[in-house]
Order: C-alpha cells, then structure tokens, then sequence
C-alpha cells in the first residue's frame, strides 16, 4: 500500500492530501529504464576499450600458443629443407642408379601412393589453428611415405650392386695365358682352315700358342664343371660355370691343377698348356659360352687389355689362318 502524502498550507493553516499525476508517474518510470540502457552502454564502452586483464593461467596458455605456432613454423621450414633434399636423391635414384643397374625408375605416384580418399585428418578440423596443423600433418605423412619408398629403393639398388660387382667378377675377361706382347695369339673364332682336313671349317674359340707346361689362368670367377678327357677332341680340358649363363672351355692340357666342385677366382692357375685331344701341336685352345652358346672370346679381353692392344689382337684374331686343331 503506496504511502499517502500531504502538504501544509500557510495560508489556511491546514494540512491537503497531495494528489499523484498518473503522467508523472509514467514519465518516472521511462526515466528509470532510459538512465539504466546508458549506464549499461556506458558501461559496455568502457569494458570494450580498456585492455583485459589476464590472469596467470590465461597468459601461460597464450605464451604456449604462441611458442606452439612458432614451432610449426620452424617445423614446415626444416619439412622444406628435407623435401628438396629427398627430391635430389629421387632423381639421383631414377636418372642415375636405377638406370645403371638397369632397374625401372620409380613412377611419382608411386611414391606419393595412399594419400587419396577418405579424409584422414578430420578429427583436427573445427580448432582455431586447424589449417595450420592439418597441413604440417598431412607434409609430414607425405614426408614419411616417400622416405620409406626412397629407402626400400636403395635396399634394392644395394643388392643390385652387390649382384653387379658379382657379375663383374664372374664373366670372364683376361687372356687364359700371359700374353704380354701379343704374339702366342695363332688362330681366332670364325672360319678357318682345319689342321688336318685343310677344308674351311668353323672355329668356335681362339688359339694360343704356347710351349707345354705353360699355366692356364681361369679368366673369371667360378666353379670348375669339368676337368676331363671325355669330350671329343678337346682332350684333356677344363670347363669353368660363372654363372649369369657364362662358361669358359680350356682344351688340349697336359694336366690340372683344380678338381671338379672346386671354386677359383679370375688369375687362379687350373692348368697346364700341352697338345692333347686333336692338337695339331702345344696350344691352349679356349671358348666362351653363353646360354650354352658358343661366342667370340675377342669380346671378354677388356680386363688387361687397352685400346690400342684390343685393336692389334682383333686385327691378328681375324686373320684367316689355319687353326691348331
């Protein structure tokens, strides 16, 4: 219940009940909500434009923010730095090893395969630095998949030089006797003329002139497949498998120094020259076969020959002569 007021009047010397204006009393009350509306949007402005005032815990979590996207950074420059390395030895590894060791170069997408499809970084979406992760994420995943692929690469390039340097040392590639002034070379691979028919016939080795007794030097690395006289002609011979399909023959010895089974390395002694078999005198008499075919020997003397020395014992070895046997 409103109190009710009155007003003493001097003149009467009375007391009047004072009446409310129901205007006033509107007017008051639209005062009242207007005085509050700009009070509380003084208040707004002030709060807006006077710095906030951080507690501890909040400044500790921002310096992390910050120090977290610095570190980003730093790690997508270094990301940059290995990727422009690694794409230095992809090219080495296509263009130069691979095609060396005679292997297929690694096709781009294969190195890149996997990183397709279904969206594999969805559950860093929807936070304030989600862009910034998921990029140095998805770099760092495209980063490690081709250094797995670079390095299965040259585990592979590395059996192959291992199987090339094998390779090497097996195919045969000296003279089977020292032959240092090119002269013991008598007769070549081609069609010559036979010792005892003296009809043309094709010779299938070379012929090395030499005194009995001679050594015979295995030509490349191996393993002796035959030390006998039960071919016909060759007499007492040597048969070397250096594998990769290559194997040498050493026919018309006088006796030997290795024994079946046994493996020799190129210059290893296995015999002695003589004239046994069909021999027209002291001689060694040597073939090449490849895939169990016979070819010319001239082509497997790169290993103590130079140019110039290749060129005058090719020049002897087509001359078409009479072979010795």
């Amino acid at each position: 219940m409103s109190k009710v007021k009155y007003h003493y009047d001097s003149e009467t010397q009375s007391y009047r009940k004072i009446e409310r204006r129901k205007g006033r009393r509107t007017g008051i009350v639209l005062l009242s909500i207007l005085g509050s509306f700009l009070a509380g949007f003084i208040l707004l402005v002030i709060y807006l434009n006077i710095p906030q005032i951080e507690t501890p815990k909040e400044k500790a979590l921002k310096r992390e923010l910050q120090n977290m996207e610095l570190q980003y950074g730093l790690l997508n420059k270094k990301m940059s730095q290995i990727q422009n390395v690694l794409a230095n030895i992809e090219d080495r590894d296509n263009n130069i090893y691979r095609v060396y060791f005679e292997a297929n170069p690694i096709p781009e997408e294969q190195r890149l395969a996997g990183f397709g499809g279904i969206n594999r970084y969805k559950d860093l979406e929807g936070f304030d630095n989600s862009k910034l992760i998921i990029e140095t994420s998805k770099r760092m995943d495209i980063l490690t998949k081709q250094l797995v692929v670079q390095s299965k690469s040259l585990d592979e390039i590395a059996n192959l030089a291992k199987e090339k340097e094998s390779l090497l040392s097996a195919v045969p590639a000296i003279q089977p006797v020292k032959n240092e002034d090119l002269s013991r070379i008598a007769s070549g691979y081609g069609w010559r003329t036979d010792p005892f028919t003296k009809v043309r016939k094709f010779h299938h080795g070379m012929d090395f002139s030499a005194p009995r007794g001679t050594p015979v030097y295995a030509t490349g690395n191996g393993r002796i497949k035959r030390a006998d006289n039960r071919s016909t002609g060759y007499g007492n011979h040597i048969r070397i498998d250096h594998d990769y399909g290559y194997t040498s023959l050493y026919a018309h010895l006088y006796k030997y120094n290795v024994r079946v089974g046994q493996r020799v390395q190129r210059g290893d002694i296995i015999g002695y020259v003589g004239s046994t078999g069909r021999s027209q005198g002291p001689h060694l008499h040597y073939e090449i076969f490849k895939d169990d075919r016979r070819i010319n020997p001239i082509n497997f003397y790169y290993g103590n020959l130079s140019p110039e020395e290749f060129d005058k014992v090719l020049e002897k070895a087509q001359q078409e002569n009479q072979s010795l046997d």
